[in-house]
């Protein structure tokens, strides 16, 4: 049995720990009229997952189910942006942007991402739900330089130098760079 057999048999969950280091250039693409559908947790814990999610990820329900959902977290997204998303979230607004998942078998599929927190009926935060649809193939070619430069500027001055360049590429305030980098997102999607 393999290590990840392992931990599920123990009842233990997986995480980006868990996912494949040999990356390969390979992508996957959404079709058209499909939507990836997940919840997760407060913690970032899947909670429920669509048949799609499954097809695309490569990892089966059983796996993912339990899993944080930075297991397909790719090396090529800036840091940055899943804490602007995190952020908004916990914050109960919403968070749009491009999403270069990881698959398991090193493959890659980029999503256009909406997440929304999901609250009680007091309104405290019970969990998050997402939904992904196919990006504009325009979109995936413009945001890609960009994440780019923010992974390199993490590498180098870590998460702050990061922001200030997205900041500046934006040529947003710390007041409006949600707003800035949604508005990038939207206009990006349209073409």
């Amino acid at each position: 049995m393999g290590k990840i057999e392992d931990k599920l048999k123990a009842g233990k969950r997986l995480s980006k720990l868990d996912a494949t280091k040999h990356l390969k250039n390979q992508e996957k693409i959404m079709q058209e009229n499909d939507f990836i559908v997940s919840k997760t947790d407060t913690k970032g814990f899947i909670t429920y997952c669509n048949r799609i999610f499954v097809d695309m990820a490569g990892w089966s329900r059983n796996e993912l189910i339990g899993a944080n959902h930075n297991i397909i977290r790719h090396p090529d997204m800036p840091k940055i942006a899943f804490k602007i998303a995190w952020d908004l979230i916990s914050s109960k607004q919403e968070f749009f942007g491009f999403v270069k998942n990881l698959k398991k078998d090193g493959g890659y599929y980029w999503v256009l991402a909406y997440i929304t927190a999901d609250e009680d009926f007091k309104g405290n935060i019970i969990g998050y739900t997402s939904f992904r649809k196919k990006p504009s193939r325009k979109a995936i070619e413009t945001i890609t330089p960009i994440y780019k430069a923010l992974v390199d500027a993490e590498k180098s001055g870590g998460m702050n130098a990061s922001y200030e360049l997205l900041k500046s590429t934006l040529n947003a305030t710390d007041e409006n760079i949600v707003e800035k980098y949604h508005e990038l997102v939207f206009t990006l999607q349209k073409g």
